[in-house]
């Protein structure tokens, strides 16, 4: 089959542990652009966190793409045009705000310049690394100012694209249930790490924003390679005519993948694609 898009999620996939994009991977990527194969980005990040990304790999000249906030919006690189958005409504917002006050939870939202918490001084979690401070991490890596609000609920009068819901990984498996229970009929909530949960609208994934934008473009699924390491990429891999694991990637999908390459440290994209371009 003839590749015409590259799919890539970002963190643990396009990145390097140490959060950069190795020079191999950034040269196969730009060189594919050149042969007339789109690149887009697919990641659970805020828009404003994956454009430095974008810019590095050219995608602003080559009319690339990014989907963000787990499929809710879909940016055209080249003409910053929002060319699909899907957030939840207000009203939904809300009630998963107040929901999660009985848990042990921080929760995380956004709007333009600013991620608004409860507490800034409140954000560590313990992972196998050490401590980290997730609320910082978050904010920098989507290009935020912080601001506290005591009652998110109540602040909120305005669309979301998701609610992002940070704690403990062990709590979290421990939980989620319970924090989804309210909304199975309504939205869509899944794990994007072992210590993110998150809300969005029902029926967004990374697939449906690329199946609603594609065929635009002329392409559609059985044009693609996709490559993802995390629970929410499943949609994209299975989707894609070729849907590749990362090494590093979660069991599940590797068991879904039609490929599995080398790991995010080890250029298994610039690898993968030797193999099909």
């Amino acid at each position: 089959m003839a590749i015409k898009g590259i799919v890539l999620d970002i963190d643990g996939t396009l990145l390097t542990n140490k959060k950069v994009i190795s020079e191999k991977t950034k040269e196969a990527l730009i060189n594919a652009q050149k042969n007339g194969v789109k690149v887009i980005l697919a990641s659970g990040r805020p828009t404003t966190g994956m454009y430095s990304y974008a810019k590095e790999l050219a995608m602003d000249e080559y009319e690339g793409l990014l989907v963000s906030f787990n499929g809710a919006s879909v940016v055209d690189c080249k003409t910053d045009e929002e060319l699909f958005n899907q957030a939840l409504s207000i009203a939904d917002a809300q009630e998963v705000l107040e929901h999660m006050k009985q848990f042990e939870v921080r929760p995380m939202i956004n709007k333009e310049d600013y991620m608004y918490v409860n507490n800034v001084y409140d954000n560590l979690l313990e992972l196998p690394e050490g401590p980290f401070n997730i609320i910082e991490y978050e904010s920098r890596g989507g290009k935020f100012k912080l601001c506290e609000i005591d009652d998110l609920a109540a602040f909120v009068d305005f669309p979301l694209n998701k609610i992002l819901i940070a704690a403990d990984a062990n709590y979290l498996q421990e939980n989620h249930q319970a924090m989804a229970a309210p909304f199975e009929d309504r939205l869509s909530s899944m794990f994007t790490a072992p210590f993110y949960f998150e809300f969005t609208d029902k029926g967004i994934d990374k697939a449906k924003a690329l199946d609603t934008v594609l065929p635009q473009f002329g392409l559609h699924a059985e044009d693609l390679i996709a490559f993802g390491d995390g629970h929410n990429d499943a949609s994209i891999i299975e989707y894609a005519g070729i849907g590749v694991a990362m090494a590093n990637a979660v069991e599940a999908l590797k068991e879904i993948a039609d490929e599995i390459t080398l790991s995010n440290d080890e250029d298994g994209i610039a690898i993968l694609l030797e193999k099909y371009l």
